[in-house]
């Protein structure tokens, strides 16, 4: 179903709040990767550009305390972004008030307005968190339209995007919202065959909401991280000290049934005598001796993988091949980034923080076809869930 998009909007003259996601990793005040930051660009832009005056609402980090409020506000992000946009952006540091109405009236057309961090709200009763319905509607009243933007919360219901869309006659996706609903509903609905999905990670059941959905979609579905050793118990092949989620042994001997050839696992691994990147390690294949525990794929693993992309149309890559943050193994992870970077042909889709890692860290980002903006929801999206925070967009 086509969601109304911000660029359907009449935005001139109007009080704009727009939902991004800001929830940037900061440290003293120094913003470390400004990704999300400039993936949200576009919308604000095409707002002002048009002669809306844009009104910014996120969240950042999670609040339990005082002391959080301190370290967690979104006032460098408003620097950041003033920086990005090359013009003055106004910070409020309130979430409600007489200080952010008045900075509200005050706005003139193509001005850009960012309130402070929405989750300063959970400290009294989690109320954007739990999608307070009064908070909801205070936010909605600030403003004549609403856009939602922040994919990264689509799969939660927070007062800051169910909220305000409920109380709002429509509420449109921004640019950014438009380009993850499009590549990963197409991967997920109506993908180019061949379809491979590679599934990383530590935990199966993290992943098997992903792998049920998916067995009926993917032409291949490749395993690797930490969750491939859930699957070598269920085959019966020894593990020695790696991951293993006994209580999912009986689910990955059901996945493995239904999905029959479908299901790639690594042949080989490397495996090492502790979890440091300086113990002893080794490549072994198959059973994992006594004393050892596996953190990356092995040689043959990759061959396999990189045999079966090959000739793939459609990609989705969520999770790293093995214990990527150490050097030594981090190899397995690092091959598949370059495998799909060189996929020119197929449409190449990435989500989750470990795999994004490697595509800048290889320069292959550019080559991708979409990188996801959001881990959860992405995961949340491949497993035919609805998001909340998509079906409250009003539909064309």
């Amino acid at each position: 179903m086509a969601k109304l998009i911000v660029s359907d909007l009449d935005v001139k003259d109007k009080k704009v709040l727009i939902r991004v996601d800001f929830n940037v990793p900061i440290k003293d005040g120094v913003i470390g990767d400004d990704n999300r930051i400039v993936a949200a660009l576009p919308t604000i832009q095409y707002v002002i550009d048009n002669g809306g005056k844009a009104i910014l609402l996120s969240h950042l980090g999670r609040i339990k305390t005082e002391e959080d409020k301190a370290k967690l506000s979104l006032r460098p992000v408003a620097e950041r972004l003033s920086e990005l946009l090359k013009k003055p952006v106004t910070f409020v540091p309130a979430t409600r008030g007489k200080e952010l109405e008045d900075a509200i009236a005050n706005l003139k057309d193509g001005d850009v307005l960012v309130m402070e961090n929405t989750r300063f709200e959970d400290l009294d009763g989690k109320k954007e968190s739990k999608n307070d319905p009064e908070l909801g509607k205070y936010w909605a009243s600030l403003g004549d339209l609403f856009v939602n933007d922040a994919f990264g919360t689509a799969h939660r219901a927070h007062a800051s995007n169910v909220g305000i869309s409920s109380n709002m006659p429509q509420a449109a996706a921004g640019f950014l919202m438009e380009k993850e609903i499009k590549f990963l509903g197409d991967a997920v609905e109506n993908p180019r065959h061949p379809f491979v999905a590679i599934l990383g990670g530590a935990k199966v059941s993290d992943k098997i909401g992903v792998i049920s959905n998916l067995i009926k979609r993917a032409d291949k579905i490749i395993v690797g991280g930490g969750m491939t050793y859930t699957f070598y118990a269920a085959k019966g092949l020894t593990t020695g000290k790696s991951l293993v989620e006994t209580d999912k042994i009986d689910l990955a001997k059901q996945i493995m049934a239904e999905a029959g050839d479908k299901l790639v696992l690594p042949v080989d691994n490397v495996v090492a005598t502790e979890f440091a990147n300086d113990a002893p390690h080794k490549v072994v294949e198959g059973n994992i001796p006594d004393g050892y525990m596996a953190l990356d794929i092995g040689p043959k693993a990759i061959a396999d993988f990189k045999a079966v992309l090959a000739d793939a149309k459609t990609v989705v890559w969520n999770g790293p091949m093995g214990v990527f943050e150490m050097p030594n193994y981090a190899e397995g992870t690092l091959e598949i980034g370059k495998a799909l970077g060189e996929l020119t042909d197929a449409t190449t889709i990435i989500g989750g923080g470990d795999s994004t890692a490697a595509a800048k860290q290889l320069g292959i980002a550019p080559k991708i076809t979409h990188i996801s903006t959001g881990g959860g929801a992405s995961l949340e999206y491949l497993e035919g869930k609805e998001l909340p925070g998509i079906a409250a967009i009003t539909n064309k």
